[in-house]
């Protein structure tokens, strides 16, 4: 509660965020290991102030946005609400499902789900002028020169920046204001763009209280946060006779080759686990198992094609890749350029991120021995 006063959460997490370009509605990428609307929703359950959080979702990822915040355990979770057509009817849908709920609700607070940076201070001086004026939003002042397009499309004249902010979330409302004036908005057929912007159409004042520059909203790829991270790859394949040997993709002039169930690129595939645990997303017999006959004989290039597609889907972009092929024959020194160059032009990174180095056991072991080759990879990637 707030000063004797039921506080509840409406978080807004229906839209699709197609900006992003992900696979998935930017509220569910992640950002240091942890989904976005996570982030965002914890600030509230670990606050006093607040007592019940609803969520809103798309229609299509209910089920999902449920289970997901099910496996966090939040204590003032109460309902996961399917969202309407446009960012408004997702709203009022769980405005709807609160005032059901929990009728004693006296104040709301709507807050984006992409803004996972959200402190503690900034909600409670939303709270605190709701209290007091019945509506108030957090802003920032504008830090960036500001121009106005003039009527003729072709000439523009600067404005003072001063005048002007940027409104982030929380919003905070009295329940009874927020709900006449969602009311009063669909009697006129008005849309705003948010909804002190629909509590204004219906005649309410908008105080404005201090946001923080932290608490961006994820619309682009570019807002996510940098993230640096970095894996480790190893395989092995036995020497037989009757095969080719491709190491990085190059057929290397040999009396044996390496088994297995496709090109048996074991430098590759090193680079292929190395990328996939960087990423967290597995290893390659997750996504290529050798029981899987679509992958008989294919080149290890190939898969390192899809890898990288996989770490697109997921904003990775690679830093550096070091290779050591573990072998006491043949040695690798004269096609060392051009095996760089084969998985420079595959993961579409300059060559010089890519180091190959080669060496032996000193006859010890079964590379020693010259049962086998063996492979070991780092790889450090970003987004």
């Amino acid at each position: 509660m707030y000063h004797g006063k039921r506080v509840a959460v409406i978080i807004a997490a229906a839209g699709q965020g197609t900006r992003v370009g992900a696979s998935v509605p930017k509220q569910y990428l992640k950002i240091g290991g942890q989904p976005v609307i996570i982030k965002a929703m914890k600030v509230f359950d670990h606050m006093e102030a607040v007592d019940h959080i609803f969520v809103v979702a798309g229609e299509d990822y209910v089920h999902y946005c449920r289970g997901l915040i099910d496996q966090h355990g939040f204590e003032k979770m109460e309902s996961v609400v399917a969202g309407g057509a446009q960012r408004q009817d997702s709203v009022y849908n769980a405005l709807q499902e609160m005032n059901r709920r929990k009728p004693g609700v006296e104040y709301v607070l709507i807050h984006d789900a992409a803004r996972p940076f959200i402190s503690e201070e900034v909600v409670l001086n939303v709270l605190q002028a709701t209290e007091e004026s019945g509506a108030a939003v957090a802003c920032v002042a504008m830090t960036s020169s500001v121009r106005r397009m003039g009527s003729g499309d072709e000439t523009s004249e600067s404005v003072d920046r001063s005048e002007y902010y940027t409104v982030q979330t929380p919003q905070g409302f009295r329940k009874s204001l927020l709900i006449d004036a969602y009311e009063k908005a669909y009697d006129d057929s008005f849309f705003g763009t948010d909804d002190a912007a629909v509590v204004e159409h219906a005649g309410g004042q908008i105080a404005m209280v201090d946001g923080e520059y932290q608490n961006i909203k994820i619309t682009t790829k570019e807002d996510l946060p940098m993230e640096n991270r970095v894996g480790t790859g190893f395989d092995v394949h036995a020497l037989t006779e009757g095969r080719k040997l491709i190491l990085g993709g190059v057929d290397i002039p040999y009396e044996r080759g390496l088994a297995g169930h496709s090109d048996a690129d074991v430098l590759t595939h090193a680079v292929m686990d190395a990328l996939l645990g960087a990423a967290g997303l597995g290893d390659i017999g997750m996504h290529f198992p050798d029981s899987d006959p679509a992958y008989e004989g294919i080149s290890s290039l190939q898969l390192l094609q899809e890898v990288k597609q996989k770490l697109e889907e997921a904003f990775y972009e690679i830093g550096n890749i070091d290779v050591t092929l573990i072998a006491q024959r043949p040695k690798i020194r004269p096609f060392v350029d051009e095996m760089r160059k084969n998985l420079s032009e595959v993961l579409e990174i300059d060559v010089s991120r890519i180091n190959i180095k080669g060496t032996t056991t000193e006859r010890l072991g079964f590379a020693g021995r010259e049962e086998g080759i063996a492979c070991e990879a780092v790889a450090s990637i970003y987004r």
